[in-house]
């Protein structure tokens, strides 16, 4: 057994798992209805990879060896379980259906978006619901989860183990929804998405390895979705969202590691092909005519985007944009953007009044961006003792330090009495 050997085997093992893993589990798990013992028989088999494929070469269907091992295992731990008599039928018939899977490829159905329907169910607690797309549709492991969703190793695990638990008891059916019933589950899977993409996203500087690969990951999931819902306009919405972001992470940070706000980042440092690709999504979703949530934050990024050939973002669209998200979700987060908007699209006074409005909101209390926004345009319209009051605030919840030393930038010029910039 060769040094070679063994490297080109790790090699097919792992770019199987990043191709099929989700694939694979999927399909055991639909028809045992246990995602934890679809996993454990999966690992079992890509050890057994390791092991077999070295000596005897990687086969020519990795994907149908992997299940044919992951197969056997399953019906082992049945039964060692001594399943009941009136089981047995079962067992065989589902011994012959894996068994022909295995056996050719093309016969192994993808459940993938039915996994993402289960790890979204409404019995499945909204916070696990993303930690457990990453574990069972692209297997990592429970301490990377953790560590990007700033859990213990060992409460995350646990947290997954019970969640796979209820799916087992409660007997989630892994089937795609009724069409009437699509979009209402489908905005579950694309939150969780999201959610994943957000954890990524909130490492401006790269750091963090777990965290950026989590941003990649979401990219991932969300053209997996597509892949399978291709006329599902959300769908769509979302990874325009994702994409126009991901274009601009490189411009967030300066040569010294300065945190550079989007109206002052170099359009130049923007990823273009991303935006490209983000721009022909949210078209294809526009077409469609239904809008909705995903939809409009693309918007707001293509609004932005526009500065490339203008030099300016295009903030009458963006206020608009922002007013319609409002409608939509009733977020405050969405409400204090519509206000920043207004303060580029008319005057800083006016958005400050806007800004009063949601003071009585509990949920922007203790939100950083809130009081940045409050800070920069007291500073605007010449209150610079409050705007110093409200910067105080800011940086004292802001746990980034760079956008910490920014904001220390921006009340040093306020309290100099020089107006920020916007």
């Amino acid at each position: 057994m060769t040094r070679e050997n063994d490297e080109l085997a790790r090699s097919a093992a792992e770019r199987t798992a990043r191709q099929s893993y989700g694939k694979l589990v999927a399909f055991l798990a639909a028809r045992t209805k246990d995602v934890a013992g679809a996993e454990d028989a999966l690992a079992e088999a890509f050890a057994s990879a390791l092991t077999e494929w070295p000596a005897h070469g990687v086969p020519h269907n990795p994907e149908a060896w992997l299940l044919t091992v992951a197969r056997r295992k399953i019906i082992d731990a049945m039964r060692r379980t001594h399943v009941a008599d009136v089981a047995v039928p079962h067992l065989r018939l589902l011994t012959d259906e894996l068994a022909a899977a295995a056996n050719d490829d093309n016969r192994i159905p993808d459940h993938r978006l039915a996994l993402l329907f289960v790890c979204a169910h409404p019995a499945i607690d909204a916070p696990l619901r993303a930690p457990l797309m990453l574990q069972t549709v692209l297997g990592f492991d429970a301490a990377a989860i953790a560590s990007a969703f700033l859990v213990g190793p060992a409460t995350m695990a646990q947290r997954l183990v019970r969640a796979k638990s209820k799916i087992r008891q409660a007997g989630i059916s892994f089937d795609i929804p009724e069409r009437g019933q699509l979009r209402e589950r489908l905005g579950a899977v694309l939150d969780a998405i999201y959610a994943t993409f957000t954890e990524g996203w909130s490492d401006a500087a790269g750091t963090d390895a777990r965290r950026r690969n989590l941003a990649a990951e979401a990219i991932w999931l969300g053209r997996l979705a597509i892949s399978l819902l291709p006329a599902e306009p959300e769908a769509l919405g979302l990874l325009s969202l994702m994409l126009h972001a991901e274009a601009r992470r490189g411009a967030r940070r300066n040569a010294d590691g300065e945190y550079v706000p989007l109206a002052e980042q170099d359009a130049a440092a923007w990823t273009h092909p991303l935006i490209a690709e983000a721009e022909t999504l949210l078209h294809r979703a526009s077409a469609m005519q239904s809008p909705g949530r995903y939809q409009l934050e693309a918007a707001i990024q293509s609004a932005h985007v526009v500065r490339r050939q203008t030099g300016r973002a295009d903030w009458s669209a963006i206020e608009q944009l922002y007013r319609a998200l409002m409608d939509m979700t009733a977020s405050p987060v969405a409400a204090l953007n519509h206000a920043i908007a207004v303060s580029e699209t008319r005057e800083p006074r006016a958005a400050l009044a806007l800004l009063d409005a949601l003071s009585g909101d509990k949920r922007l209390a203790d939100y950083q961006p809130y009081w940045a926004a409050r800070a920069d345009l007291l500073a605007r319209s010449g209150d610079s003792e409050a705007a110093l009051e409200a910067y105080d605030r800011a940086i004292g919840l802001e746990a980034d330090p760079a956008v910490r030393n920014f904001l220390l930038r921006r009340r040093q010029a306020a309290s100099g009495g020089t107006e920020a910039k916007p």
